[in-house]
């Protein structure tokens, strides 16, 4: 029925549309200088958004307009425009970002909230993000980072080729759903637990979906499906994650809390002292349906980036050898004999930032940033005309032979004391930039480093013949390959210690 609906309204905004073609190609046309182009995107895309954009880049230059569908699209790859939207003018002009509006009750999720809304609740979820708070939670992922290296040790006996993300996977489920809530779910070990299943089937995006190929084309149709409860994301879904958050929530309100830190506990103080349960007074603490919003997209933004970036990460590690060999060095030299990972001496490691980073560069955790003209306004001599999307092609900026020397190879040395001052904040943005950045950014990074740690203090990533060189990335919304990463994962011989280690 559904389908049946989507397929007459597609039809009738078809109709529609045809008659603003006109004024659409003409005011944006006008909006940009005369080395742009402008046409329609949405056919291009289907090769892949990375690829598309690159493929424009070198046709147009830094600055291009497309069409999505209907709407209007500035391209934008020049390091002071991208300074203007993303910093400068932020609060004030490029304050939110694309929005579908088919976000069911996610309606509220930091990711999606706008102006005044997003500023309060990313003001009261910022203090959770501190180096502090990260630390009191370090414990907790330690927990999991045992279950993970516990694991890879069975798969390692088997001598097989592994699906890298079958672990990282369910160690990013287990270290955010346990950190987010204190939910202890082991999904290594326990596949088929409801909170596994049905985070799989939030993450099941489809680009040719008939529901998001409908507001994409026309996005006037955006609010109206909204009314009419059409959401992007299952509704038996939502309705099991917010109806367990709930109960967790329930729990501590009634003083069965847990002594473990976590975000929801801190998302419950921050209504102490405010009317802001049922959204009387909105001004400071969170309402009860926002906290269960950000406790969900934390888990569904934290399970998919973190899992994927390990992944890539251990894919540049098997195919760069020397890189690993020098990583694994530096790691037994400031933990000597498979010492316990700690906090501090993890967060001053020189060359892992410098791995990670690199990978980061290849493979961004988000390869588009976009945001929304809140107002008609010029910047640079292009006039940006009101609701039109700002879209930074990160993946292709990243990979830009004018800024960085041979961009396709993985070269950590670029992020070195010596060279990392030399880079420009706007040509490196893997989590985004300015005070719309990801918020949980120091939180993956901690989780990421400390898994790699473990797993290279015992073993070593190496190709094997069902690894993908060079990997073929899939066209979907979400960075990641088309074929899962395949590598061997072997014990390491020799651990040397302290002393016959040289010093990096």
């Amino acid at each position: 029925m559904n389908q049946l609906f989507l397929f007459f309204y597609l039809s009738l905004s078809l109709s529609l549309s045809l008659s603003l073609s006109h004024l659409l190609s003409h005011s944006l046309s006008n909006s940009l200088s005369l080395s742009t182009s402008l046409y329609l995107s949405l056919p291009l895309c289907v090769q892949g958004f990375t690829n598309f954009d690159t493929e424009c880049f070198q046709k147009y230059g830094r600055i291009w307009g497309i069409y999505d569908g209907r709407q209007p699209v500035l391209c934008i790859m020049d390091k002071s425009m991208i300074k203007t939207v993303l910093i400068k003018e932020c609060y004030n002009i490029f304050t939110n970002r694309r929005n579908f509006h088919l976000n069911g009750e996610l309606f509220d999720a930091l990711s999606v909230a706008e102006d005044d809304t997003w500023r309060r609740i990313r003001s009261v979820l910022s203090p959770s993000f501190t180096s502090g708070r990260l630390k009191e939670m370090f414990g907790i992922m330690k927990q999991h980072s045992s279950n993970l290296l516990s694991g890879m040790k069975k798969q390692a006996d088997k001598d097989q080729a592994i699906e890298v993300k079958e672990f990282f996977g369910p160690y990013s489920m287990d270290v955010v759903t346990s950190t987010a809530f204190s939910v202890d779910i082991d999904s290594l070990n326990n596949p088929s637990d409801p909170f596994v299943s049905n985070i799989k089937k939030m993450l099941k995006f489809d680009l040719f979906n008939p529901l998001f190929l409908l507001v994409a084309l026309f996005p006037f149709t955006g609010p109206i499906l909204e009314k009419m409860k059409f959401s992007f994301f299952p509704t038996a879904v939502t309705d099991f994650f917010y109806a367990s958050l709930a109960k967790i929530k329930s729990g501590r309100d009634t003083g069965n809390s847990t002594s473990r830190v976590d975000f929801l506990q801190l998302m419950i103080d921050s209504q102490k002292g405010n009317d802001t349960k049922t959204g009387d007074d909105q001004t400071n603490g969170l309402t009860d349906h926002e906290i269960l919003s950000q406790a969900m997209i934390f888990i569904f933004a934290g399970y998919e980036t973190s899992s994927s970036t390990m992944s890539f990460l251990a894919y540049n590690l098997a195919t760069n050898p020397h890189t690993m060999t020098k990583l694994q060095e530096e790691i037994d030299t400031v933990f000597p004999n498979k010492a316990p990972i700690q906090y501090e001496a993890l967060t001053q490691m020189d060359y892992l930032d410098c791995v990670l980073n690199e990978s980061l560069r290849l493979y961004p955790i988000a390869p588009r940033l976009e945001r929304v003209a809140k107002k008609t306004v010029e910047i640079n001599g292009i006039v940006i005309p009101k609701d039109c999307i700002v879209l930074v092609p990160t993946w292709t900026l990243h990979r830009d032979p004018e800024i960085w020397s041979d961009p396709e190879e993985f070269k950590p040395e670029r992020f070195s004391k010596e060279n990392k001052e030399s880079i420009d904040p706007y040509t490196y943005m893997p989590f985004g930039a300015g005070p719309r950045n990801c918020i949980g950014m120091r939180f993956a990074l901690i989780m990421i480093k400390l898994a790699m740690v473990e797993i290279l203090q015992s073993f070593t990533f190496s190709v094997c013949d069902e690894t993908e060189i060079p990997l073929e990335m899939d066209n979907q919304g979400l960075l990641m390959p088309k074929r899962p990463i395949k590598l061997r994962l072997e014990p390491r011989s020799n651990t040397p210690s302290k002393t016959t280690v040289t010093s990096l």
